[in-house]
């Protein structure tokens, strides 16, 4: 049986007399996270009491301490986590925390993640929120643990507790009597509520934390070995297919499936409503009997999405129906003072999808009733929420285990991929079906990134200062994960013969807001009105892309402050700082203008252009500000970034590398989304279906990249994930800009776009 390769080592047998039914299940076995595919019943988080003072982080919802930590006979200790490993480092950086509080070497570390059946309810793996949330818990759950581990050692030893010093889990007395908390340790110690009253180190006491230890996560991906979902393999599993309909709203008229379930290793044809799947011996089979189904099916059409193109953002503003609420409101009373200069802008983002290098795919087994899920979701109890509504299945009798997805951030089609899964699994007698979605289904179905139109207007007085700000936005939603209380967000769920209605589109409250983060400047204006449409009708399926509205709020704030720079004629460094009140933030800027060498005046509309973002993610996360180096060809409108230099401080750094991973990742992804991407369509449907549709940046056109880190290990530390993607995509347009001598105000940034905007230029001259 191949099975991907796990971040934990085989657990150790240990006394389970106090343990839930499924986590003795787990110790007894000793499974390791990913390679758990026994079907376990379900672990819930124990519900909060409604007296309960509040606690930090997730303890807050999961307050029993053996949910976070169990500390093993043999010497190591396993800690549980609700959130996932996407690729972001967190599974390492989350058992540096534990290895520091507890005082252990990291090595005796084995961290279990995102299992319905084994791990503490954390949500969704999203918002740049693990080290806030899961870390701060496991923070206080170690020391507290350590504390426990200490009173038990003194009571053994005879020494007072402020007397005993640990070394890697070993406890000393002052006379040299030693006992280690493999001997002291027992369910029992472990099994009662967090309190979250003993204080964690200071940071002058870490020794694991801020090093560059290494990943866990990276060596089976670096040496082939099976480390994602895709690579699994289970005893007599078959493999699976679904046909899609041919556009959004379409529906199954009729469907002769029967020369299909004669085909060469067909197992089962299900077809439900509009839902139509395969399962055969080999995935070739699957394929072959997915496109023949696929040749005889016919479909009833609906032709009603909008105009593609830069009619789309004109459609979105005038002809959808919209929810408008204000993000912001600040007035002065006083005058506006004589002379000012008022600027107006418009910009637009496209739709854009998550491109993911490995088309979505999950692995389902039902058997004696008993559903497992096998699933690169970044949530793990919602999707269990929603397999377990759509299949008329009790959640208890539903585990969701999660296991690494090649490439997602945000939600692309993996928790589609597992209903899918499953509803195939109900007709596969018992087989495990691993079900894989075609590069097709990826780029017609998962959700995107909805496109954004947004209207800017200021005004700066003689003294080169902003007196009034106003901003106007126009957004689909940008979260439509399962577990919506109103409706079902799985794809399959709604094309079934009893269809499911799809959740309402909705923003998340601020500061995280939706279509509106990071919509509110942290600059300080003494006027500003800032206004949110929500668009709800969605045309084409989105939800969340990385950072959510925060890329394109971020990229139109940030050019327009060097539109108003311009007017004022302040250099666009110097014109930030004089806005900005918070220490934090002007130390970002200034670290990356040093960095890059940043000159207060250059000729404009060269070919070659240099630009400065900034932004505090969601205004409450990590600080980064990015300097963007560009050359533009204006006869071809081709656009090259040449180098990216970063600046960013999210409090204490846990592991610098990872962090460090983390901006220069975004910010090649971020140059990525802002140069080629964009989801096409007509009218009848998806356009893009393939790579030849959809350009991302080649490793040629990847910029060089300079990041500085700024570490603050007195202070809490920050979500750091989706910190550049603003200020990298305005870096690169202020940089645009700057080289034109004319500015694009549209993302992607192709090359018609920059044709248009040095066209509107040379004709705006000689008007």
């Amino acid at each position: 049986m191949n099975t991907p390769a796990s971040n934990t080592a085989s657990l150790p047998p240990t006394s389970t007399a106090t343990a839930s039914p499924s986590r003795r299940r787990f110790l007894k076995r000793g499974v390791a996270l990913t390679v758990a595919f026994s079907l376990l019943p379900a672990f819930d988080s124990v519900a909060q009491q409604p007296e309960a003072k509040p606690l930090p982080g997730s303890l807050q919802n999961n307050r029993k301490l053996d949910g976070w930590l169990r500390i093993n006979a043999d010497g190591t200790v396993t800690v549980f986590t609700g959130k996932a490993e996407l690729g972001q480092g967190i599974l390492t950086a989350l058992s540096q925390i534990v290895a520091d509080e507890l005082d252990v070497a990291f090595g005796r570390v084995r961290i279990v993640s995102a299992d319905t059946a084994l791990t503490p309810n954390e949500g969704v793996t999203s918002g740049s929120l693990s080290i806030e949330n899961s870390g701060t818990a496991l923070r206080y759950a170690s020391a507290e643990a350590r504390h426990l581990l200490l009173r038990a050692a003194a009571e053994k030893l005879n020494a007072p507790q402020e007397d005993l010093q640990v070394v890697d889990g070993v406890i000393t007395a002052p006379n040299g009597d030693k006992a280690s908390y493999w001997e002291l340790t027992g369910d029992a110690m472990l099994a009662r509520d967090a309190s979250a009253s003993i204080t964690p180190k200071a940071a002058g006491k870490h020794r694991v934390v801020g090093t560059e230890v290494q990943r866990i996560d990276l060596p089976g991906k670096m040496t082939g070995a099976p480390s994602y979902v895709q690579d699994m393999r289970l005893p007599d599993m078959v493999f699976g297919r679904v046909v899609r309909p041919p556009s959004p709203r379409a529906r199954l008229m009729s469907l002769d499936d029967g020369p299909v379930r004669q085909m060469p290793g067909v197992i089962a044809v299900v077809v439900d409503g509009s839902f139509v799947a395969v399962a055969a011996n080999r995935e070739e089979q699957a394929i072959a009997a997915m496109q023949a189904l696929r040749s005889a099916a016919k479909w009833e059409e609906v032709h009603d999405l909008p105009p593609s193109g830069a009619e789309l953002f004109k459609h979105m503003k005038t002809a959808m129906r919209k929810e408008t609420s204000i993000a912001s409101d600040k007035t002065d009373p006083s005058p506006l003072p004589s002379g000012i200069k008022t600027v107006q802008a418009a910009y637009t983002r496209a739709f854009m999808s998550h491109a993911s290098i490995g088309p979505s795919c999950a692995v389902a087994h039902l058997r004696d009733g008993k559903l497992h899920v096998w699933s690169h979701t970044q949530g793990v109890f919602p999707l269990r929420t929603d397999l377990a509504k759509t299949l008329a299945m009790k959640p208890a009798d539903v585990t969701v285990t999660h296991v690494a997805g090649s490439g997602c951030y945000g939600q692309n089609g993996a928790d589609d991929v597992a209903l899918d899964a499953a509803l195939l699994a109900r007709a596969t007698g018992g087989r495990p079906v691993k079900l894989q979605w075609m590069r097709e289904d990826e780029f017609s179905w998962a959700p995107y990134g909805s496109a954004m139109a947004f209207e800017m207007r200021g005004s700066v007085d003689s003294a080169g200062r902003i007196v009034e700000w106003n901003h106007e936005l126009w957004s689909h939603a940008h979260s439509m994960r399962p577990g919506d209380r109103e409706g079902n967000n799985l794809l399959a769920s709604w094309y079934l013969e009893k269809p499911f209605k799809i959740g309402r589109g909705k923003n998340n409250p601020l500061p995280a807001g939706g279509g509106d983060r990071n919509a509110i400047p942290l600059y300080n204006f003494p006027r500003q009105h800032i206004v949110n449409n929500l668009l709800p009708d969605m045309p084409v399926r989105v939800s969340a892309l990385r950072t959510l509205g925060a890329y394109g709020n971020v990229f139109a704030l940030e050019s327009f402050m060097d539109e108003l720079a311009l007017a004022a004629r302040v250099d666009p460094v110097e014109f930030r700082l004089r806005h900005l009140d918070d220490p934090r933030a002007k130390t970002v800027i200034e670290t990356v203008a040093k960095k890059a060498a940043w000159h207060a005046t250059h000729a404009r509309g060269a070919g070659r252009g240099r630009g400065i973002g900034f932004a505090k993610y969601k205004n409450h996360a990590t600080y980064a500000a990015v300097v963007a180096d560009v050359e533009v060809d204006r006869s071809s409108g081709a656009i090259r970034v040449v180098k990216l230099w970063a600046a960013a401080e999210g409090g204490q750094i846990i592991n610098p590398n990872g962090f460090r991973n983390q901006i220069e990742g975004g910010m090649i992804q971020s140059s990525s989304w802002t140069l080629f991407e964009a989801v096409k369509f007509g009218s009848a449907g998806m356009l893009t279906k393939s790579w030849l549709d959809y350009r991302i940046m080649r490793f040629p056109e990847v910029p060089d990249v300079e990041v500085t880190l700024i570490d603050r290990p007195d202070l809490p530390s920050l979500g750091a994930g989706e910190a550049v993607h603003g200020p990298t995509v305005a870096a690169i347009a202020n940089a645009v800009a700057d080289a034109l001598g004319s500015r694009v105000r549209e993302v992607p940034m192709s090359p018609e776009a920059v044709k248009r905007a040095v066209d509107e230029a040379r004709n705006l001259k000689r008007a």
